[in-house]
């Protein structure tokens, strides 16, 4: 599957990240390349491990206290960014949203855990329950903003960010949305990081979990538009067993032909960063294809982001432009089965 240049330009993005709450921190974090400060484990979570989250991010503080009472901690992340692309504007009529989440782990696990504990099964707070719902955090988004456009949420783990990427320029290519936010949102919580410990069989993690919210505004291109960041190409495979080389380099080969892109043309190289087999398997991909050309490994500084690492990785590559880079590939790999790739042409002509 293949979403092609389809006249949708980039006009805006926004990220909170572990190295704070709005882009300026993001970029100033990845130009330093050291890794986002880490915190400790979170309440109930794996002894020992820690975590990368967002510092000194109180739902209540950043949102304020109308409408967040109940609001889990995935929700507000993405509610923040959201909120950041419009700089406190109001979006254009129409606008639609992509998010890339499987939702809040904590909160289906706390609602879970109440029902089990409470003197009736039935004895749980019903304003909580929105929270256990995968499209929560997309729902609310769309309210607290007057989002009246589709509204998607996709959850395919780490390969979900370029997924809803190719949904969007899908949404804007036929004519059901002009404008369309992509984005994902991911929390770091002490039961995700118990579900994670168990789906890697004891081994040890391959890098902290981290969190945070990243959205980029994609909109019909127009008379403006000379310029603008564009997606180019959006490909997606699956494999079987263990080995995702070849479906990564058939994704990357395909995502490149395309976008009329050579390889040697790419400037950037953003890897998913899965680390383990999948992400090792990732790195000998990209290195026979594009060489030891620019890499950027995000998923090292800000940790595991999940469903949002994909987005993030979109957000690096265009804070690139500013040091003249033009075009960016980014991949995404995950043992479940799937991989896609994107490319992008961040500033100049197309190529």
């Amino acid at each position: 599957m293949s979403a092609t240049a389809t006249g949708a330009v980039i006009t805006a993005w926004s990220a909170v990240s572990p190295f704070g709450i709005d882009r300026k921190h993001f970029l100033d974090g990845l130009r330093t390349g050291e890794p986002a400060r880490h915190t400790e484990p979170a309440e109930g979570g794996v002894p020992g491990e820690r975590g990368h989250a967002v510092p000194d991010f109180d739902v209540r503080e950043v949102l304020g206290r109308k409408g967040t009472r109940a609001m889990d901690r995935v929700t507000a992340l993405a509610v923040t960014a959201v909120g950041q692309v419009f700089d406190a504007g109001a979006a254009p009529g129409g606008t639609g949203l992509v998010l890339a989440t499987s939702g809040s782990t904590q909160s289906m696990m706390d609602f879970t855990r109440s029902s089990l504990l409470g003197d009736k099964p039935y004895h749980v707070d019903p304003a909580r329950m929105p929270n256990t719902v995968m499209n929560c955090a997309a729902g609310r988004c769309a309210i607290w903003y007057g989002l009246n456009g589709p509204n998607v949420t996709l959850a395919s783990g780490r390969v979900s960010g370029l997924s809803a990427f190719r949904y969007a320029t899908r949404l804007i290519a036929r004519g059901r949305a002009d404008t369309v936010l992509v984005g994902g949102a991911e929390e770091c919580s002490g039961d995700r990081s118990w579900l994670d410990f168990h789906s890697r069989d004891g081994e040890p993690a391959p890098r902290p979990l981290g969190e945070g919210a990243c959205m980029v505004l994609l909109e019909r291109a127009g008379s403006a538009a000379a310029g603008r960041p564009r997606v180019l190409a959006i490909t997606s495979r699956v494999f079987a067993a263990d080995d995702s080389r070849a479906a990564l380099r058939d994704c990357v080969l395909a995502a490149l032909d395309e976008a009329g892109v050579a390889p040697a043309a790419v400037d950037v190289v953003v890897p998913s960063g899965a680390g383990g087999r999948t992400g090792a398997q990732e790195s000998e991909v990209l290195d026979t294809v594009f060489g030891a050309g620019r890499r950027l490994d995000v998923g090292a500084l800000i940790g595991d982001t999940g469903a949002a690492s994909a987005c993030f990785g979109v957000a690096a590559a265009l804070g690139e432009a500013e040091t003249g880079a033009r075009v960016a590939v980014v991949t995404s790999a995950d043992a479940d089965g799937s991989v896609a790739c994107g490319v992008f042409r961040l500033a100049g002509d197309e190529r």
